[in-house]
C-alpha cells in the first residue's frame, strides 16, 4: 500500500476516477492522484495513442508505480468524426522516451463505460470524474445512464482554453478529438470544473525539474525521462520550453484548491464543420442588467473556468509526489 499523507486539505477524502490517454502528462496524472486522493479507477480512451497503447501504457505505468487500480477500455473513436490521435507530440507508443515495464495483467473485464457506472453507483454523491483525455467514455455513460448525472460529485477535465489553441488556433487537442461528447460533458448539469491551456501551459518542467527527477528513485526517474521527450516535442512543434502538466492540473480542485484561481462561467462547445469547430466558448463578459438588442445576453454559469494558477509552486507539488514512490 502506499504510504498517504493526510495533512492537506481534502487529501485522501475524494474518490477519484480518472478517465485518460496516457500520455506523458496523463502519467504524471494518474501518479498524483495516487498519492493524494483516493484513485479507485483509470479508464482509457483514444487520444494521444490508439485505444490498445493507451491502455498498455496505463498498465505498465501502475505496473511502475506498484499501483493495483483496475483499469478499463474505452472508446478507440469519437461518437461522430473520424479518429485522430497525438503521436507526432507523444510518439509511437503514445508515451515514448523510457522504458516502462510490460503490463502483468489485463483490463478489466467490462469496458469503461460499464466501469464508469459501476463505480458511481458504488460511491454516489462522493466520486469525481477527472477527464484529460477525449471525453468519449464520460459522454457514452451520460447517454447510457442519465441518473449519473445525480450520482457523480463533480466533473474535472483538462481541456479547452480561454485564448489560442494547439490543435487548431482555437480549439485544444481534447476537445477537438471528440467535440459532441465535449458537448454531452458540458451541458450535463454536473458540477463541472474545467483546466485549459491558457493555465497548463504555465504549469511546466524544465531543465532544473528534470534533472532533480532523474536524481530521484525508479519511478522518479522514469518519469524525468519522460518528461525530457516530452518537452523536446514540445519545443519542436510549439516553441515550448518546458514540459506542460496539463493533465494533473485536473486534480488541483480536489488537492490544492488554492493553487488556481477558478470563475464560475458559461461555456459551449462549438460544433459546427470549420475554423471555431472544437472551440470552447468561454462568456467573459461583465453585463448589467440593462438589456441592448444587439448583444446577446449570457447563459447561466455552467463550468467553473480556471483563468490563473501559481504555476512554479504547482510544479514542486506535483514533482514532490512523483518521488514519494519508493
Amino acid at each position: 500500500m502506499l504510504r498517504r499523507k493526510c495533512t492537506e486539505r481534502q487529501e485522501a477524502m475524494t474518490k477519484i476516477l480518472i478517465d485518460c490517454d496516457p500520455g506523458h502528462d496523463d502519467a504524471v496524472a494518474i501518479l498524483y492522484a495516487a498519492r493524494h486522493l483516493d484513485l479507485i479507477g483509470i479508464t482509457t480512451v483514444f487520444g494521444n495513442q490508439s485505444l490498445d497503447h493507451t491502455t498498455r501504457n496505463a498498465l505498465s505505468l501502475c505496473r511502475l508505480a506498484g499501483l493495483a487500480t483496475p483499469v478499463a477500455m474505452g472508446a478507440a473513436r469519437p461518437l461522430v468524426a473520424p479518429p485522430i490521435h497525438g503521436g507526432d507530440i507523444h510518439g509511437k507508443s503514445g508515451i515514448d522516451g523510457a522504458d516502462l515495464p510490460q503490463p502483468d495483467r489485463p483490463p478489466e473485464s467490462i469496458s469503461a463505460v460499464e466501469f464508469i457506472l459501476r463505480a458511481a453507483r458504488q460511491h454516489r454523491g462522493e466520486l469525481v470524474l477527472c477527464a484529460v483525455g477525449p471525453y468519449t467514455n464520460i459522454a457514452t455513460a451520460l447517454r447510457v445512464e442519465p441518473k449519473l448525472t445525480e450520482w457523480v460529485k463533480a466533473i474535472t477535465v483538462m481541456g479547452g482554453t480561454t485564448q489560442i489553441g494547439n490543435t487548431t488556433s482555437v480549439a485544444e487537442f481534447n476537445v477537438y478529438s471528440d467535440p459532441e461528447a465535449a458537448d454531452i460533458v458540458f451541458r450535463s448539469g454536473v458540477p463541472l470544473w474545467m483546466v485549459g491551456l491558457n493555465v497548463t501551459r504555465r504549469v511546466g518542467v524544465g531543465e532544473a525539474e528534470i534533472a532533480a527527477l532523474r536524481a530521484g528513485g525508479r519511478v522518479a526517474r522514469t518519469i524525468g525521462d519522460l518528461m525530457a521527450f516530452f518537452r523536446t516535442s514540445l519545443m519542436e512543434v510549439h516553441g515550448i520550453t518546458t514540459a506542460s502538466l496539463h493533465d494533473p492540473c485536473a486534480l488541483v480542485p480536489f488537492i490544492r484548491p488554492e493553487m488556481i484561481e477558478y470563475r464560475h462561467l458559461p461555456v459551449e462547445i462549438a460544433l459546427a464543420e470549420g475554423p471555431t469547430r472544437g472551440m470552447t466558448v468561454c462568456d467573459q463578459r461583465t453585463l448589467t442588467g440593462r438589456k441592448l438588442s444587439v448583444i446577446r445576453n449570457s447563459k447561466a454559469p455552467n463550468c467553473h473556468v480556471a483563468l490563473d494558477v501559481r504555476g512554479p509552486e504547482l510544479v514542486g507539488h506535483i514533482v514532490e509526489a512523483m518521488h514519494g514512490f519508493a
